[in-house]
């Protein structure tokens, strides 16, 4: 295991691991989010999503991404076709979806389409698929299991979530909802609370210096007010180990 560092909060004095930490910094996501569709893309995001559920998110409404609406124990309480998604949830902001990405940049771009050339890549990707009405539609935030300069680039090969550079040139249509929220990583948590809506480092997780996420990004970040994830408490840990995660999965998302 990834050892963060030793709780000060937990009742058993265990290790937290880097995986533990990368959860509650996803579940900090949902933090007054109040009754809104979670759409949690990946392992840790889920984690994270079920736990601020059973912790300071009640409001939340999981989604399996498919037809179903979820509680925090994978149990369905109601239906929700994807169709409805992009007829209600979408269009009306009362959604909040963390997705993955390839490549993201300095304002937010997002690439799962292509690397290189898209009309020649030398590597094809999932598409653009939602990507492009989820960044100009509602709050989005990224999660990357692997922080380093092949996915924090200069410029995205092909812009699939819109970044905020992006949806100001495109104008009110693409700006007004637009609401690229945060990048967590397996090393820090990231936003764009800057001037020019320039990429800031939020938090480094702990064991990992600033200069260590620096040297793993492709571009220059705002580090004034940098400070350290904060760990899970005793409750929250415990909730992770035994009821949202007991076969230990996210060790294999974020392994040693």
């Amino acid at each position: 295991m990834t050892t963060a560092r030793r709780s000060e909060s937990s009742d058993n004095g265990d290790d937290v691991t880097r995986a533990e930490v990368a959860v509650v910094a996803c579940a900090e996501l949902f933090r007054d989010a109040g009754e809104i569709v979670a759409s949690p893309m990946g392992l840790i995001p889920s984690l994270g999503a079920k736990l601020a559920r059973l912790t300071f998110a009640p409001g939340l409404l999981l989604s399996d991404g498919e037809a179903y609406l979820l509680d925090a124990d994978g149990q369905v309480e109601g239906w929700q076709p994807f169709k409805k998604v992009l007829d209600v949830v979408v269009p009306h902001g009362t959604r909040h979806v963390v997705m993955g990405a390839n490549q993201i940049d300095r304002f937010g771009n997002q690439n799962i389409s292509a690397i290189g050339d898209h009309a020649r890549p030398d590597r094809q990707l999932l598409g653009v698929r939602g990507a492009p009405g989820n960044t100009v539609n509602h709050r989005t935030s990224y999660w990357t299991p692997k922080h380093s300069k092949r996915v924090f680039v200069d410029a995205v090969d092909v812009v699939s979530g819109v970044g905020y550079d992006n949806a100001h040139k495109a104008g009110q249509a693409a700006s007004r909802f637009h609401d690229v929220h945060r990048v967590v990583t397996n090393l820090a948590v990231l936003d764009f609370d800057t001037p020019d809506r320039s990429m800031r480092l939020v938090s480094v997780h702990p064991g990992v210096s600033v200069d260590e996420v620096l040297e793993q990004t492709s571009f220059p970040l705002d580090t004034s007010r940098t400070t350290e994830t904060r760990l899970p408490d005793a409750e929250e840990l415990r909730l992770i180990r035994e009821v949202v995660d007991p076969k230990t999965t996210r060790d294999k998302e974020v392994p040693s």
